[in-house]
């Protein structure tokens, strides 16, 4: 029999009997690769390879005679994880955790692994040996007789291996390196990922078995591989932040069991990695004595609330053209916020050098730190520094008025948590807002010029 080819996206995954020069899915150009899509002799059922009896799904039901069941969550030891997949694992998910190599993916659901023993556990891993498994494993210094580690990257192998353990959790490092007896591409191909997802797809939710898969990222910080691997899982999450910092990010893309605004945070230690139940305290650095341009605020992260410190530095230009610089900060909302206070404020940012940063190495897209910034803009511009006891909180429209955010009382009693002494509040916040309740001194402003005249007059 002839071999089957056909020629896929490296983008988006779009399959085409023949090579075009642009997709006609994604739009991008000189992407189409020819693959090998299935061996000559056709392809059998995957599913005998973990069941003796494959249950008739093939039947259409009415809706009114589906038994709505509850979803059985699976309690994971991690607390951070839990909450970001939504209170626990549910029996039957697929879960797609991706990030950059080096930033703790596998290190997490090792220790993870190692710590959950209410039943067994399999580690498949296509990228590392047994041994320097294990060598982890000793380094975060725990022990589980039910864990079983396999170093295996055909999935035939994988799943008579689950037939023979039957574990109550599979874990799959990663995606990119597995491959199918019945395609004929290299691991990490497109047409590869599509089918090794698909048969751990059809694995779990015909034996109602969790699947945490371990993906990689390309350059761009996008999930590597088709697009429809994300659509396939059921969640998808994401670790964010720099491997030269100590803390990272778990962030949820989509989840199909609970909530997308959760996040995780964790501390990278020796031992392995630490969940951070309170962020505030973690983030905010504990100064001598005031200094200019430092800003504290109070964001919201997921459904968190946290106190992070906003740094910013405005010195004269040295050559022609000012730099403006962001860590953490979209660089684009920074030069809107340069030209409000340009604008509105009469204040000369344009020959003056502009580096921002996010302490902590976090990346934030709450618009509610738009006045931190500003007032952190300020401090360094007039080299005056703002009370290391003052929080601020508001969003900045482009007529200089500070705009109402969303969780204003969740805000403010963090502030309170972390001993501030003031919040600084949009006015449009103000009605119906027990200022008495918090134990804190609530002050609003309406424009950014009115907490210049607090702070800088």
């Amino acid at each position: 029999m002839k071999t089957k080819t056909a020629f896929f996206c490296q983008e988006c995954g779009f399959e085409s009997p023949k090579w075009a020069g642009k997709c006609p899915s994604c739009g991008a150009w000189n992407t189409f690769v020819e693959e090998k899509t299935e061996k000559p002799g056709g392809k059998p059922s995957v599913t005998e390879l973990w069941s003796e009896e494959r249950k008739d799904t093939g039947k259409a039901k009415s809706i009114e005679s589906i038994v709505a069941e509850e979803e059985t969550r699976m309690l994971l030891p991690d607390t951070e994880l839990n909450r970001t997949l939504g209170g626990g694992l549910v029996q039957g998910s697929v879960v797609l955790v991706a990030g950059e190599p080096g930033i703790g993916k596998s290190t997490l659901f090792l220790q993870c692994a190692m710590q959950w023993v209410q039943g067994k556990t399999l580690y498949v891993s296509g990228e590392e040996s047994a041994h320097q498994i294990k060598m982890r494993a000793e380094r975060v210094g725990m022990k589980n007789e039910n864990l079983y580690l396999l170093t295996a990257t055909d999935t035939s192998t994988i799943f008579q291996e689950i037939k023979k353990i039957r574990p109550q959790w599979v874990i799959i490092d990663s995606i990119q390196t597995l491959e199918s007896p019945y395609i004929e591409s290299a691991p990490g191909s497109v047409s590869q990922v599509r089918e090794c997802a698909a048969e751990l797809q059809r694995f779990a939710k015909q034996t109602h078995t969790p699947v945490c898969i371990i993906g990689h990222i390309t350059k761009d910080g996008a999930i590597a591989g088709p697009k429809i691997l994300e659509h396939m899982v059921d969640t998808v999450l994401q670790f964010e932040g720099d491997r030269h910092y100590a803390y990272r990010i778990l962030r949820t893309l989509k989840n199909r069991f609970g909530s997308t605004s959760e996040l995780g945070i964790y501390e990278m230690t020796s031992q392995g990695m630490r969940g951070v139940t309170n962020p505030s305290e973690v983030l905010l650095t504990q100064h001598d004595e005031p200094l200019s341009g430092i800003a504290i605020a109070a964001a919201i992260e997921g459904l968190r609330p946290m106190m992070i410190e906003v740094q910013a530095l405005a010195t004269q230009a040295v050559y022609g053209t000012p730099q403006r610089t962001t860590n953490g900060f979209d660089l684009r909302r920074l030069q809107l916020l340069l030209a409000v206070l340009e604008k509105r404020g009469g204040f000369h940012f344009g020959m003056k050098d502009v580096f921002l940063n996010i302490a902590g190495g976090l990346k934030i897209e709450d618009p509610s730190i738009d006045l931190p910034i500003v007032c952190a803009l300020l401090s360094s511009y007039e080299d005056v520094a703002l009370p290391s006891n003052v929080c601020l909180v508001g969003e900045v429209g482009l007529s200089g008025e500070i705009r109402a955010v969303n969780r204003i009382e969740q805000r403010i009693a963090e502030a309170a948590k972390m001993g501030m002494d003031m919040i600084v509040i949009p006015k449009a916040n103000a009605k119906g807002l027990d200022k008495t309740h918090f134990g804190i001194e609530i002050r609003l402003a309406n424009k950014v010029s009115d907490v210049y005249q607090t702070f800088f007059n």
